[in-house]
């Protein structure tokens, strides 16, 4: 399946100045796919090395003789290493000690060789006992498949070539093709294997199954990297479907259990952050950049890294979301917040903060910042958009900053010069757009 990651990959390979690359992302968001892929299509050959399975693994990062290394690979998979033919791929490099550390050795000793890596965000992260090799490496981060990816998963290569053009006139003559697709992602989401399982069979109950293993893959991670928090992890993560459906979205550490307090569930869900399967979202007190300077680290929402599994984990049911819009509206708005969310952060990897107002009912549920400007994001489940808030925020309480807005809605597009309305489905599309 087609992945806009590639395109970075590319960039890479021929980039001169290239160091050893390290994909990072969630487990199953499909980086295994994606480097073997990139292996076999751009490189005469590719040595695959499964840092969890081969036992020869074990025993090569023994020391950091990278010419001992090379050779020992070429041995075992008899074939020749060249500069500029060979593709070096490390699989689950977090699984190995010093595996991660040989790569500043790479580097330094044999920079001419394109070598990758795969991991997860936790298992390096949780490598305490080597020195990771800051400046001595390229990183790539990867997300589940945003809609455009669905949608050209889907054969639709055409209409994400018009979603890019942003010509709203022509789009909105798709609008039910789109909203029909939409409805699907919301469901199976952008984990790979459950995006292909939906093209291969049309079943939805296939894909709710593969959804329920690749959760569980999570539940035995969680187990795996950690005893102490174990529980509060699984309370944390379990009751991210009912924050998420309250209409205030702020995450209260009371809703996970009577007398909960942030001390005893702050290294839980870093835990989750760090394994890439959360992100939060900070409150922001001022739409001023850098929105950093301003964050308010006590008052945040958590989201989901893919809608399809928030789907899962809430028992959703398939009808419900597939045969008409209820998916957009159900649990006020849920998906659509998450949906957006995730979006924004597969782009571009950017810090994305909501800003409230104290003693008021006024949100944004998102502010970005590019380079020159915030944006204020607001997310609306439907063709009903009325809402005072946005309108409030630009053009009275902070009219002097000169804010354009946008709503992100099920209504076609609208240019109100303090406001776009860009419809749901154009997401993708449009935020690469304006950060391009």
């Amino acid at each position: 399946m087609e992945r806009t990651i590639y395109q970075n990959l590319l960039e890479w390979k021929d980039n001169p100045n290239k160091k050893p690359l390290i994909l990072l992302g969630a487990r199953q968001v499909g980086k295994t796919y994606i480097l073997k892929e990139f292996g076999s299509r751009e490189f005469d050959n590719l040595i695959y090395v499964n840092c969890h399975k081969d036992s020869f693994a074990l025993n090569l990062f023994r020391n950091f003789d990278i010419k001992r290394i090379v050779t020992e690979l070429e041995r075992y998979y008899e074939t020749d290493i060249v500069i500029g033919k060979t593709l070096i791929f490390f699989d689950e490099i977090q699984e190995i000690p010093n595996a991660i550390a040989s790569l500043k050795y790479f580097c330094e000793d044999y920079r001419s060789l394109h070598v990758v890596a795969a991991g997860s965000l936790l298992g390096i992260s949780l490598r305490n006992d080597e020195s990771f090799p800051v400046g001595k490496v390229n990183m790539m981060k990867m997300f589940p498949m945003t809609f455009n990816e669905f949608l050209l998963a889907n054969g639709r290569s055409k209409t994400v070539e018009l979603l890019d053009t942003c010509d709203w006139e022509s789009i909105s003559a798709m609008d039910e093709l789109l909203k029909e697709y939409l409805r699907q992602y919301y469901f199976i989401g952008g984990m790979p294997e459950a995006v292909l399982k939906y093209i291969e069979t049309k079943d939805v109950r296939q894909v709710r199954m593969i959804q329920r293993e690749i959760l569980d893959t999570y539940y035995y991670d969680m187990s795996k990297h950690t005893k102490t928090q174990i529980q509060r992890i699984h309370q944390v993560w379990n009751n991210i479907p009912a924050q998420l459906s309250k209409e205030n979205k702020k995450f209260f550490y009371g809703d996970i259990k009577k007398g909960a307090r942030s001390k005893d569930y702050e290294m839980a869900m870093q835990w989750l952050i760090d394994a890439g399967l959360v992100y939060k979202v900070e409150k922001c007190k001022q739409p001023t950049i850098p929105l950093k300077f301003y964050a308010d680290s006590s008052a945040f929402k958590l989201y989901m890294l893919d809608c399809g599994l928030l789907a899962c984990l809430s028992e959703a049911n398939p009808n419900t979301m597939l045969l008409n819009d209820n998916a957009f509206v159900e649990f006020k708005g849920a998906f659509t917040e998450n949906f957006v969310l995730q979006h924004l952060k597969a782009t571009n990897n950017i810090s994305i903060f909501y800003y409230s107002k104290d003693n008021s009912t006024m949100e944004i549920d998102f502010l970005l910042q590019t380079e020159e400007k915030v944006i204020p994001i607001e997310v609306k489940a439907s063709v009903n958009v009325k809402s005072k808030s946005l309108s409030l925020f630009v053009n009275e309480d902070f009219k002097d900053k000169n804010f354009k807005a946008v709503r992100f809605s099920l209504k076609p597009y609208i240019d109100q010069e303090w406001m776009e309305n860009i419809t749901l489905y154009a997401v993708d599309s449009y935020i690469r757009s304006i950060l391009v």
